[in-house]
């Protein structure tokens, strides 16, 4: 049996989805993030040294990491769905999304957010001037072009097709959906990934996955 540590209101909704989407068997061991630090509790130790979600277990294996979760679970339960045809050129757009959701688009999506938090918050008032200005800087110079390229790319690549990897619903649309709803959180709202998030939040798995699972906020 498929088990689930599931930490609320984080990626492993993710995991959630797809597990619906492929309707196979499993259960979930629910996980409360801390409410003063919004970190993980200290029991998600125990099941991977990092102490991070999403973490699936199946029999003696424990898999971490969005992705590989993602390609152990279509690869071994999906039997053909939710991933296009080897050697099609869909394929190649399927492997090319799951990895560029956390290996291009989040690490600067989480920049922005850590950047607008210390930009934003409480701090002695000589040390005010000299970290807004630095956190300006970066963000200017370095964060928001990134930012804005990324996503300008990303709604390029959804006015092209409905789903990532072309016409077809896949399990990259639900490895990428993070980052669609994090970018129109921190960056804003383009019509492309609008209509994107809007095919996702109308799917029967999805609507379950919230309920199983819980609501899925982005802090911008």
């Amino acid at each position: 049996m498929i088990t689930l540590h599931h930490l609320e209101n984080s990626r492993s909704h993710r995991i959630l989805w797809l597990l619906e989407e492929l309707g196979v068997p499993y259960e979930i061991k629910r996980y409360k993030r801390d409410p003063k630090t919004s970190l993980a509790p200290p029991e998600l130790l125990r099941v991977h040294p990092l102490g991070k979600s999403p973490v699936i277990t199946d029999g003696d294996l424990t898999i971490a990491e969005s992705g590989a979760i993602i390609e152990y679970l279509v690869d071994r339960y999906g039997k053909g769905a939710l991933i296009p045809p080897p050697g099609s050129p869909e394929r190649l757009r399927y492997t090319y999304w799951l990895h560029f959701a956390e290996g291009t688009a989040m690490p600067y999506l989480v920049m922005k957010l850590v950047f607008n938090r210390i930009e934003k918050g409480p701090m002695p008032f000589f040390a005010r001037p000299i970290a807004r200005g630095i956190t300006r800087k970066v963000k200017g110079a370095f964060i928001d072009p990134n930012l804005e390229r990324i996503v300008t790319y990303i709604e390029g690549e959804l006015e092209r097709a409905e789903w990532f990897a072309g016409n077809a619903f896949t399990a990259a649309d639900i490895q990428m959906s993070m980052p669609v709803r994090a970018a129109t959180a921190r960056v804003g709202p383009r019509p492309a990934m609008a209509r994107f998030l809007e095919r996702i939040h109308a799917r029967p798995a999805y609507q379950r996955a919230i309920e199983k699972g819980g609501a899925l906020s982005i802090l911008s």
